[in-house]
């Protein structure tokens, strides 16, 4: 039975059902859970939460002072309260500024990694992947994604080698999410593709480490190996109460392609879903644009140039072509050369407007080959005189860092 009391109540071994309180404000990554010790009580009762559903059959009650005790009622009369629950449209949440978006975007990031680490530790150890609990988590990000996608995919973008399989599952839920609103899908959908993205690739809890992070070419048993993780994956989440079919079959087909030669089916043009297609894309892009053991990440602009060369025979186009306007085709953290001879970085796309005109920071001039102060250009402002000429390579530029300018923490370097 559903029961929801205030935070001052709840005691051990009471049975957490929900939190009520934004995702974000939880100190636990998990919707529901048990109170087992106090330590666990205690994080609860550090919040500013002030109310919480309880589930008394899973666990215990609160306590009665036993003059209040009434006369048993017949388990036909009692009435079960019901949850009225309020699910907010993607289509009413405001856009704001990457300056605005950055800072919330970093927390949900942080919290997400923590989040998938954990369901997907216990994936590998056999047990079942709860997607009740990671549903609050699409929906965080899905509304970072809303207010100003660009902030949290730039974000996911900078992982490391050493998180790179938990962070993908991250940045190809957002990319997914994003991509899901350019095509115009509904809410629902939009939350089914996110959900999809998140789990696509958790076969790879089934592939050993060592394998995933090779530094050098792998081998022909090793690439079998990593080529069965689709199926694992989706063996993996048939055991899950709830599933969705657009999330089994994401996960099994996300490494088709259009030509049929992709795996594990071999699928070819409209056999392969809307969503499984998207996901292709998806996941290729986060794939090539981030640093892996064996090799170096790719720029986001020059990524976008390759995977156009192989569109053809590897995307469906369509939705290719959405994907570019969806992030842009100098996608936020992208360098970038100015007609006026400054080098900088593309900080964020400007919805509605061109996607050659986004908003740029300057900071360094090839005239002079030195660094500049730091300075913000809107080139869609009317009366810019400036445009993109070309994307440019850092390293030809002996330019290191260079993500801290679109993230806003610029600061001119001693000379």
């Amino acid at each position: 039975m559903l029961k929801k009391i205030e935070t001052n109540q709840l005691r051990v071994g009471m049975y957490v059902q929900e939190l009520c309180s934004s995702w974000m404000d939880t100190p636990f990554w998990q919707k529901s859970f048990l109170l087992e010790d106090q330590s666990v009580l205690n994080k609860v009762i550090s919040t500013k939460i002030k109310e919480a559903w309880i589930d008394t059959i899973k666990g215990l009650d609160v306590f009665q002072p036993i003059e209040e005790v009434e006369e048993p009622v017949a388990e036909s009369e009692i009435v079960v309260p019901v949850k009225e629950i309020q699910v907010p449209s993607f289509k009413d949440i405001q856009t704001v500024s990457m300056d605005e978006e950055v800072g919330r975007a970093a927390k949900i990031v942080s919290k997400s990694k923590q989040a998938v680490f954990s369901m997907f530790h216990e994936a590998r150890m056999g047990n079942a992947v709860d997607v009740e609990n990671a549903l609050p988590l699409v929906e965080e990000i899905a509304s970072s994604v809303m207010r100003n996608s660009g902030a949290l995919i730039g974000l996911v973008r900078l992982k490391t080698k050493d998180d790179y399989t938990y962070m993908h599952s991250i940045a190809v839920c957002a990319l997914m999410i994003a991509l899901s609103k350019q095509l115009g899908l509904n809410d629902a959908q939009i939350r089914e593709a996110g959900l999809a993205g998140l789990l696509h690739d958790i076969g790879k809890m089934m592939v050993p480490a060592d394998i995933l992070n090779k530094p050098g070419k792998l081998t022909a048993d090793e690439f079998i190996s990593v080529k069965e993780h689709p199926e694992a994956g989706y063996n993996m989440l048939l055991e899950v109460k709830g599933i969705s079919d657009i999330a089994l079959d994401v996960c099994l087909h996300h490494h088709e392609k259009m030509d049929g030669t992709g795996y594990p089916d071999r699928l070819s043009g409209q056999q392969i879903s809307l969503f499984a297609r998207m996901g292709a894309v998806c996941d290729v892009y986060d794939a090539i644009t981030s640093d892996r053991p064996y090799k170096q990440g790719w720029c986001p602009a020059e990524s976008l140039r390759k995977m156009a060369e192989w569109s053809k025979g590897h995307f469906d186009e369509k939705v290719f072509q959405a994907f570019v306007k969806s992030i842009g085709i100098f996608p936020v953290g992208t360098l970038i050369r100015l007609e006026s001879g400054r080098l900088g970085v593309v900080v964020e796309q400007q919805v509605g407007k061109s996607l050659l005109l986004p908003k740029v920071r300057v900071f360094f001039s090839v005239k002079s080959l030195a660094y500049i102060v730091p300075e913000l250009i809107d080139l869609a402002r009317p009366g810019s005189q400036d445009k993109i000429i070309g994307r440019e390579d850092a390293s030809t530029w002996g330019l290191k860092d260079i993500s801290r300018y679109w993230l806003g923490e610029a600061s001119a370097p001693a000379a």
